[in-house]
């Protein structure tokens, strides 16, 4: 059984870090690119970063380049996600997804073919 389970999440004043994890089972990092996306209910998801199979390329969206890091660790079969100086519009419910091999895009093709965690919440205040 594929699993995806993301922890982490919390309430953080703006300009503060949170460290997202997703522990993931089932297929392995070799085979699967993982990705990072957030949604706000009412709104269009949002793909914030991805990562490859071979972990040579890594994607973001624009509003967190220079703040967000993803990163894996093989060995412990964890997707992380580093949220640094947080702000207001950060606010979301953050979900971490795998989609087999790598399309070189951090969206659509996750959405048609991921496998998806339940979310983790992340709250940015004023």
């Amino acid at each position: 059984q594929v699993q995806l389970v993301e922890s982490g999440g919390g309430s953080v004043q703006a300009g503060g870090s949170l460290k997202l994890s997703c522990t993931v089972s089932g297929i392995s990092f070799e085979d699967y690119s993982g990705g990072w996306f957030r949604h706000i209910p009412g709104k269009e998801r949002e793909g914030v970063a991805c990562i490859s199979n071979s972990g040579e390329t890594i994607l973001y969206t624009d509003s967190v380049k220079g703040r967000f890091t993803l990163s894996r660790d093989i060995a412990k079969n964890t997707l992380y996600l580093e949220m640094n100086n947080l702000k207001p519009e950060d606010t979301a419910r953050y979900y971490c997804a795998a989609a087999p091999r790598w399309r070189e895009q951090c969206g659509g093709y996750y959405y048609i073919n991921g496998y998806w965690g339940q979310g983790t919440p992340v709250t940015v205040s004023s």
